[in-house]
């Protein structure tokens, strides 16, 4: 029997990693030496900012709302079963950029409408003002836009996820007296965990870049700073070179970061 082949060690090097590590620091290194670079890079700064908390805040109502789905399509109860399908299958059919607009222009005068119609008795008796459709900024209507649309595609990762478990193992908590709370939170959800953490990663490095839509709305995002500075002084090249840059940055950290975790719990389940 011939022995195993050494393991060859050229092809682990991550040359794409480098080449791209490279490309970073030849970009950083412009904006340090370049004035106008660093201008640029000064004015679009705020913005990382707006992308930063647009995604975190629309991604944790994003997957809240996606793990109530994903409960109600693996329900035993038929009519949260057809409910929640058809939430995902409507929501996942319709691009980002409209949701993102009928949020805008007809989801929110419809949520203030409703806000107001339930505030009527405080609102008649002078104990709070009406609502308004200016009360609710565009900044809220995006990340309203970014949960309907990423609560869907993540339900359906929890949803694989918990029917990746053996459902022996639920039969077996119930049988031992746990509830079906506590058996999703201590047998399901450990373990459907591992299962998700790839995807669910992908799709928060997804969101980061999907967030660039909410410009459209005129959210000082990234995007919307490049475009008023680029349109102001004609700097297209320059400017969208640094706003490319800038997500680059924060997609290749977040990528690298999900690989590594993902890289840990398979080490955990072969030291077991």
């Amino acid at each position: 029997m011939s022995p195993p082949h050494p393991p060859n060690r050229r092809r682990e090097i991550p040359w794409w990693l480098l080449a791209i590590a490279l490309l970073g620091i030849l970009t950083f290194w412009q904006i340090v030496a370049d004035e106008g670079m660093r201008t640029i890079f000064n004015a679009l700064s705020a913005g990382i900012i707006t992308t930063l908390w647009v995604t975190g805040v629309a991604f944790i109502l994003a997957s809240l709302l996606g793990l109530i789905v994903a409960m109600a399509r693996t329900s035993r109860f038929r009519v949260a079963r057809e409910v929640a399908t058809f939430y995902v299958e409507i929501v996942r059919g319709v691009p980002l950029l409209v949701v993102l607009f009928y949020v805008a222009f007809v989801g929110a005068p419809a949520m203030v409408d409703g806000a107001n119609w339930l505030l009527a008795p405080f609102i008649e008796q002078g104990w709070l003002p009406k609502v308004t459709v200016r009360n609710f900024d565009f900044t809220w209507r995006a990340i309203v836009a970014l949960t309907v649309c990423y609560s869907a595609f993540l339900a359906e990762i929890f949803r694989a996820g918990i029917e990746s478990v053996d459902r022996g193992q639920h039969e077996a908590a119930w049988a031992l007296g746990l509830s079906r709370w506590h058996t999703f939170r201590f047998i399901t959800f450990p373990q459907a965990f591992r299962t998700i953490l790839p995807p669910y990663g992908n799709d928060f490095v997804s969101m980061i870049k999907d967030s660039a839509l909410v410009s459209a709305l005129g959210v000082q995002d990234i995007t919307q700073l490049g475009k008023v500075y680029s349109s102001s002084t004609f700097k297209f090249f320059e400017t969208y070179n640094i706003v490319a840059f800038l997500y680059l940055t924060m997609t290749i950290s977040l990528s690298l970061l999900v690989r590594l975790a993902e890289r840990r719990l398979k080490r955990q389940d072969h030291d077991r």
